[in-house]
């Protein structure tokens, strides 16, 4: 299941994510990853989380994010949950056309049965309708 938390800069995406992320430790019965820009939010996650910070890694475009998460899937078999906060840096999307690296998420997820979680600056508005059943939160 891929789930969206959309809007614009600055109108607290993050924080959503976080409470999201800090909620669904205490039941989850797998692993969390979470992955972001920097460690700044290290402090604010529950211990049981792992923070990634994609920017230490070589990531320049989609296709390698995609190879990046596909990596981190093939190391945890317990993995449960994914979330991305400034999903548009981290992917190294250069537009806000989400559409063909949700499809390929949506695909990873059906097959390894996994959840991402993302946060990503766009208004819902300019989201496809393909995806706008997706948004669970919208800022």
């Amino acid at each position: 299941m891929v789930q969206l938390i959309v809007g614009k800069k600055g109108k607290g995406k993050t924080k959503h994510l976080l409470d999201k992320v800090n909620t669904e430790v205490q039941t989850a019965s797998g692993n969390i990853v979470y992955l972001d820009k920097s460690t700044k939010h290290m402090y604010e996650l529950n211990n049981k989380i792992r923070l990634i910070n994609v920017s230490a890694y070589l990531i320049n475009n989609s296709d390698e994010f995609i190879g990046f998460i596909s990596g981190i899937i093939s190391q945890d078999h317990d993995l449960q949950q994914m979330y991305f906060d400034s999903f548009l840096k981290i992917a190294c999307l250069p537009d806000d056309n989400i559409d063909p690296i949700i499809q390929k998420l949506e695909k990873i997820s059906d097959t390894f049965n996994i959840d991402f979680i993302i946060s990503v600056s766009v208004d819902e508005a300019d989201v496809s309708a393909a995806h706008k059943d997706k948004i669970i939160v919208s800022l």
